[in-house]
């Protein structure tokens, strides 16, 4: 890149960093991104609030490792694996090329140190060690990635191994990527917080982590980078500031340097020009919501996930919010039955919903509380 276009490139990202917009409400163009595909997305709604061939299937590299942690980390929440169980370096484990932790066939190491290893490192090692320990070989963790690829929706997603080296059948997108790192902030913050570690020191061999924006911008603390000569430098960074955190995927960029640079021109113009409220958490009890021809009266009703919107900065004191439940709810209800729904409203139109879903189940009444709820029903029917 010559000395020119370097210079407008700087130029661009001080402008959307410091530049007013020119009022409330206007978003400019997104700037331009040297990369093959990319999605910047409002972490707190998963509102995507700009992308180009964001759905393009694309060599995920070892952007593949967030998958590969993100199932450790489920694994050690259900308590199926310990961060202190010690693990078995297979052969295949040791001798894979490419990047590595630098564990030694035979030897033992901890679920912990393999995670730092994967996250830190991108260890291919530690992703197929892991892998094996978890589902007995690399081809059966494939399909438990693909299993959570499909409950997290990322439609244009299939994985054939835990590390990201080239296959034709291994595939994703950044759309699909920005999910996936969504998910992994909010499933545990204290595994989420290695994706901040500049460093690991493992036998005696100190690697620092890839993503050059932990050392450039305090608000990014993670995620992953990636690079094949099929895939290209890749990056999924995620920062905070000002209680707001966005998401940017990109893939297919020229350099190391360049993929730090067109993340950071993303994630500024997002910043500048747009901004996020949460009005409910998941979890929340919106309502208790009377239950007909149940053993119970009623039964609590709670959001299913986070009830939040992004918008043109400027723009948030107009969101309001309406719940609406079903009527009439009759039992039996179970644990999790969508009962309702909340919903954020811009002039009236409806950005965003969430389901709300009961809390506990509620089996049938008896046969006189059936029976005279019938009744209730049948007249609150005839006379509206």
């Amino acid at each position: 890149m010559n000395l020119l276009a370097r210079l407008q490139r700087f130029a661009l990202i001080a402008a959307l960093l410091v530049a007013p917009p020119a009022s409330a409400g206007f978003i400019p163009p997104p700037p331009e991104v040297a990369a093959r595909s990319w999605v910047l997305m409002d972490a707190a709604s998963g509102n995507v609030l700009a992308a180009h061939e964001g759905d393009t299937r694309l060599p995920p590299a070892s952007l593949t490792k967030m998958m590969t942690a993100y199932i450790a980390t489920l694994d050690m929440q259900r308590g199926r694996i310990k961060p202190g169980e010690m693990v078995t370096i297979s052969e295949k484990a040791w001798r894979t090329g490419g990047s590595k932790m630098f564990v030694d066939v035979g030897k033992q190491v901890s679920v912990d140190d393999l995670f730092h290893g994967i996250i830190i490192q991108s260890g291919n090692d530690a992703s197929i060690a892991i892998a094996e320990h978890i589902a007995g070989s690399e081809e059966a963790f494939a399909a438990l990635m693909n299993a959570e690829a499909k409950r997290l929706g990322m439609t244009n997603t299939h994985f054939v191994n835990a590390t990201g080296l080239p296959d034709p059948n291994h595939y994703s997108s950044a759309r699909d990527m920005a999910k996936l790192a969504r998910a992994i902030i909010y499933a545990d913050p204290a595994h989420y917080a290695i994706y901040s570690q500049k460093y690991f020191l493992w036998n005696g061999i100190q690697q620092p982590n890839r993503n050059l924006l932990l050392w450039r911008d305090d608000g990014v603390d993670g995620l992953k980078t990636g690079h094949t000569e099929e895939a290209g430098y890749c990056l999924v960074a995620s920062a905070q500031k000002n209680g707001q955190r966005l998401i940017a995927a990109v893939f297919g960029t020229e350099s190391e340097a360049a993929r730090a640079a067109e993340t950071a021109k993303l994630l500024g113009y997002g910043f500048r020009f747009f901004e996020s409220r949460v009005f409910h958490q998941a979890g929340d009890v919106l309502g208790d919501v009377p239950v007909w021809k149940g053993a119970a009266q009623s039964v609590k009703g709670v959001l299913a996930e986070p009830l939040a919107a992004s918008v043109a900065r400027g723009e948030l004191a107009g969101l309001v919010t309406r719940t609406t439940f079903k009527s009439p709810l009759i039992a039996p209800i179970r644990q999790g039955d969508i009962i309702g729904s909340a919903e954020v409203l811009q002039g009236g139109k409806v950005i965003r919903r969430a389901a709300i879903v009961a809390q506990q189940t509620v089996e049938p009444g008896g046969f006189f509380r059936r029976a005279w709820d019938s009744i209730r029903l049948f007249f609150k029917g005839l006379f509206g």
